[in-house]
């Protein structure tokens, strides 16, 4: 299970504030704890910043390299951002994200082509966002065969079928993983990943609802998510859930983990 651990988001107030104030201390930090929890890729958010992203997206690279061995996810639909940021990133970082969407597409799918970046790849085209699990799985093909098509390596491909809340439409949930076990039937090489959390946005204790959703998803095929990697109860689940999918040989990485007191 491959972690994006989503915390550095300037959307998040605390994150925006320690931006804002430079407090380089408090986000170095906030890294060091996600790489800790076992992350493999930190995703660097400057979203907030509408008129100066890329200013603030490069910034967040230099800090957060600084004091961590584990590549960055590059956040932003913003190619200058994206481009500026990826000629300070030390080794080969991740992108997110690509979409198909013309313009977005255009513009960001030549930064992939030479520099062997990881890229998550949103199921999204001209025509908004994709209702049902078939929808999906219709965008998600057109979307791999054109970035297989411009030279791509699909292996470093991580679709997202888009998640939706539950608390807005029941259904958006069983879409949702109906919408992974599609993917994972195309055996083209890629990823599955998703920004998780939008599953309990609206909803009390979401926490519950994320948990409950990561091992019903890793069941379908989900090998990737971009999570709160400091849940100590999901990085847990995860844990296990690769036991019991047999993706954890002779479950060395869960004696590990229990070896090392991480498991609740």
């Amino acid at each position: 299970m491959i972690i994006i651990g989503e915390l550095i988001n300037s959307t998040r107030k605390a994150i925006k504030k320690a931006i804002d104030e430079q407090d380089v201390e408090y986000l170095q930090d906030l890294a060091i704890k996600q790489e800790e929890a076992g992350t493999d890729y930190i995703d660097v958010n400057a979203g907030a910043y509408v008129y100066d992203e890329t200013k603030h997206l490069v910034w967040l690279v230099e800090k957060i390299q600084e004091v961590v061995k584990k590549p960055l996810s590059l956040d932003s639909p913003n190619p200058k951002a994206l481009e500026e940021a990826m000629k300070i990133h030390k080794g080969v970082p991740m992108i997110n994200s690509i979409s198909l969407e013309t313009d977005r597409y255009n513009k960001i799918a030549p930064l992939l082509k030479d520099s062997g970046a990881q890229v998550v790849a949103l199921c999204m085209s001209d025509e908004g966002m994709p209702e049902s699990a078939e929808d999906r799985l219709e965008v998600g093909k057109k979307l791999i065969d054109k970035l297989d098509k411009d030279g791509i390596d699909l292996t470093n491909v991580y679709l997202d079928p888009l998640i939706k809340p539950v608390s807005v439409e029941g259904k958006y949930g069983p879409q949702a993983l109906d919408a992974i076990e599609m993917f994972k039937k195309l055996e083209s090489g890629i990823h599955i990943t998703c920004g998780l959390s939008n599953i309990s946005f609206g909803l009390p204790n979401r926490f519950l609802l994320n948990q409950a959703f990561i091992v019903l998803a890793m069941g379908r095929g989900m090998d990737s998510a971009i999570i709160d990697p400091l849940d100590k109860k999901m990085m847990s689940l995860v844990t296990a859930t690769n036991v019991i999918l047999d993706m954890d040989p002779y479950a060395m990485n869960y004696l590990k983990a229990a070896r090392a007191g991480k498991l609740i």
